[in-house]
């Protein structure tokens, strides 16, 4: 019975020191009014994260106007900007770090911004180097939907996964988001091979599950790859060691 009351109070007390972070939080923000006063409450470390996010949104322009003009220097912006993101993803932790500030409104944007650089700019990365059959636009949208359920489990959870003395976690649950620049590098490779839509064409060829070829059915075998790595940044048993 005392074990129970115990462990009742250690819950109910983490749960009240959660409560009022939250509601300090709120106020700080609350607390400074008039113009601009969201962006008065930035910090630096928030300032480095919005440059990862700025990093995602160029990549994903820049694809765009690969896919207008044909122009492989824009393609090759695209491939660039994600890896400049994640620079600034990990800058921005250190620098909270350094300045020993961290806040609520940081956590979110550093998982908004990772959306961004790591989910959808990824996702339409594929989709310009060939990856277009309905099949694979299918594939991508559960791409970027696991990363976002990724990314919002995370900002639940992090509090009750283990911390070494600096409050740094021992593992990641899942797949991180930023893993997906290992598939960059992959449509980075077959961009400089011209594996890619209007040459080569894409490795492995497709399959056609239905239908005729061309069709709705058709879908490129690596676009499986895609649905794994998605799946294992879901995972709740997969644990991956924090550097």
């Amino acid at each position: 019975m005392s074990l129970r009351k115990s462990a009742a109070t250690s819950s109910n007390g983490h749960e009240s020191s959660e409560q009022e972070r939250k509601r300090a939080a709120v106020e700080q923000y609350q607390a400074v009014e008039g113009h601009f006063s969201l962006v008065r409450n930035f910090r630096l470390a928030d300032l480095v994260t919005i440059a990862n996010g700025i990093c995602g949104s160029f990549s994903i322009f820049m694809s765009a106007k690969y896919l207008l003009t044909s122009d492989e220097d824009y393609l090759w912006s695209a491939l660039a900007f994600p890896l400049a993101g994640l620079l600034f993803d990990f800058l921005d932790g250190k620098v909270a770090r350094w300045r020993n500030e961290s806040s609520m409104i940081g956590q979110e944007l550093d998982s908004l911004a990772d959306l961004i650089s790591f989910g959808v700019a990824p996702a339409l990365l594929a989709f310009v180097v060939g990856f277009r059959t309905y099949l694979d636009t299918v594939v991508l949208t559960g791409f970027i939907c696991c990363g976002l359920a990724r990314l919002a489990r995370f900002n639940a959870t992090v509090a009750s996964i283990p911390k070494d003395a600096k409050g740094k976690a021992h593992y990641f649950e899942g797949l991180p988001i930023p893993s997906s620049l290992g598939l960059v590098a992959i449509l980075s490779y077959w961009t400089k091979q011209g594996w890619i839509e209007g040459k080569h064409g894409i490795p492995w060829g497709t399959i056609t599950l239905w239908g005729a070829p061309g069709g709705d059915g058709e879908l490129h075998k690596f676009s499986i790859v895609f649905g794994l790595w998605a799946a294992a940044m879901v995972s709740k048993t997969l644990r991956v060691p924090k550097l």
